[in-house]
């Protein structure tokens, strides 16, 4: 391919990759990792392989702390097993809901729903695990925001021969 191509290809991968860590439609790190591949694979560019074992490492590690992380802060937050239990299977089964954030709505419903079945008359409880389950959320996008931007700004100091 040639080279403006695979670099205009990369660069909108890797801007797609971003705006998919905040969006739960895309892919997130996926395409920010493919667009980083085909940069590295598909033209000359003198990119450590370092820089590609790390942020496939941290591609990885943010796939499990989007279910992990959650499931953590609503324990934080006086949310007990059923809760993290509940943030989890929420979060998978909101994935197959057909409708926008589904999987946002399926973590907190999970938590709610979660805590409610361990204890029935403590609603302040489980909407403080929800709270709980919102800010392990806002952790875990943070974080594969700064790996999407992270990703990004390789490639484009490369580009700049920075």
């Amino acid at each position: 391919m040639e080279f403006a191509l695979v670099v205009v290809l990369s660069i909108v991968l890797l801007i797609l990759g971003i705006i998919g860590t905040i969006l739960p439609i895309l892919p997130g790190l996926v395409l920010s990792l493919a667009g980083l591949l085909i940069y590295k694979f598909g033209t000359d560019a003198e990119l450590s392989m370092v820089y590609i074992w790390v942020f496939v490492a941290l591609t990885l590690a943010s796939v499990v702390l989007s279910y992990v992380i959650p499931a953590k802060t609503t324990k934080k937050y006086g949310g007990t097993r059923w809760g993290s239990i509940g943030s989890v299977v929420g979060t998978i089964v909101g994935m197959f809901i057909p409708i926008p954030l589904g999987f946002l709505i399926g973590m907190f419903a999970g938590v709610f729903i979660g805590e409610l079945l361990h204890d029935s008359k403590d609603t302040t409880k489980a909407w403080k695990s929800t709270k709980g389950a919102l800010i392990g959320f806002l952790y875990g996008t943070g974080f594969s925001f700064v790996v999407g931007v992270a990703m990004f700004l390789v490639v484009i100091l490369d580009l700049l021969n920075i």
